[in-house]
């Protein structure tokens, strides 16, 4: 009876550990704060890292080789007396099959952060209630990431956290807080979840699929076809940008994705690139630079 309960006990434990979807990095950066004493900024980060990578934010099981690679980095620009200024880039990967690589997905600078802290302030996330604007910061980009990283291995496999990271917005406007509500700017957090729930922009989250599932996850057996796949993925986010010129998801895709789609495209099997090429330059032109090089 010990032994099996022993048993059972390890089998719970290890399915915990396998239930954590996020391996995070975590920086704050002070070098632009005039602070004698870092300690704080040190505990911050430890914090901080603790709540991402131990928080379990789904119901989904994750092997700990499945869990998603990410970073946030807070870029402090002022503190005092348990207030900070900062600026967030919030950077998530996806594993390419059969490979080593990690293809971006997320790649997005969040802009004019304030949160207070004080040391050794224990984080703890609660789904129902909006505890703190950082806590609220840290579990928006949570479900953002887990819910993009599930858009790329399956077509819409995102929903259920984008609706969770809604929550989060909902409750996070009842604060004074900036980037939660429409008000607050064009391109902010209401906005980028507002964008990702909406059929207005299917397209968006059809090509992030068809990108990394028909593209990159099949390069390596079939490089050629990948990239067809892949200029097909690009081409799809033409008639959304017809639709709604300079709209906010495709800055998001390219600022993640330009270095990546360069790449490819400059190295291995040549294949006609023209009409990608052209669609490039219409729909992402703050990119012109890179796909010229591209065609040289």
């Amino acid at each position: 009876m010990i032994r099996s309960f022993l048993f059972l006990l390890l089998i719970s434990l290890i399915g915990n550990v396998q239930a954590q979807e996020l391996n995070a990095q975590v920086v704050v950066n002070s070098d632009l704060v005039n602070q004698t004493n870092q300690q704080i900024f040190k505990t911050l980060e430890r914090s901080l890292k603790e709540l991402i990578n131990t928080q379990v934010w789904t119901g989904e099981s994750y092997l700990s080789q499945e869990r998603i690679t990410c970073s946030f980095v807070f870029n402090l620009t002022r503190f005092s007396n348990g207030q900070f200024e900062a600026n967030l880039q919030v950077q998530s990967q996806r594993p390419v099959f059969d490979t080593n690589y990690q293809s971006p997905i997320l790649n997005f600078s969040d802009k004019d952060i304030i949160f207070s802290y004080q040391e050794f302030e224990p984080l703890f996330f609660n789904q129902t209630s909006f505890e703190s604007n950082l806590i609220s910061l840290i579990s928006y980009y949570a479900y953002v990431i887990i819910g993009m990283d599930a858009d790329s291995f399956k077509q819409n496999g995102g929903s259920p956290f984008y609706d969770k990271a809604l929550q989060v917005v909902n409750l996070a406007q009842s604060s004074s807080r900036k980037g939660w509500k429409p008000s607050d700017g064009s391109r902010n957090r209401f906005w980028l979840i507002d964008a990702l729930r909406s059929n207005t922009f299917l397209e968006y989250r059809q090509a992030l699929y068809d990108y990394h599932r028909n593209g990159l996850d099949k390069m390596t057996k079939y490089p050629l076809a990948g990239k067809k796949s892949l200029m097909k993925a690009i081409n799809k986010l033409y008639p959304l940008n017809m639709r709604r010129p300079n709209n906010f998801l495709i800055q998001i895709f390219f600022d993640a994705k330009v270095e990546e789609i360069v790449n490819i495209f400059q190295d291995g099997s040549k294949i006609d690139f023209e009409e990608t090429y052209e669609i490039l330059m219409k729909i992402a032109p703050f990119f012109g630079v890179r796909w010229k090089e591209i065609k040289a």
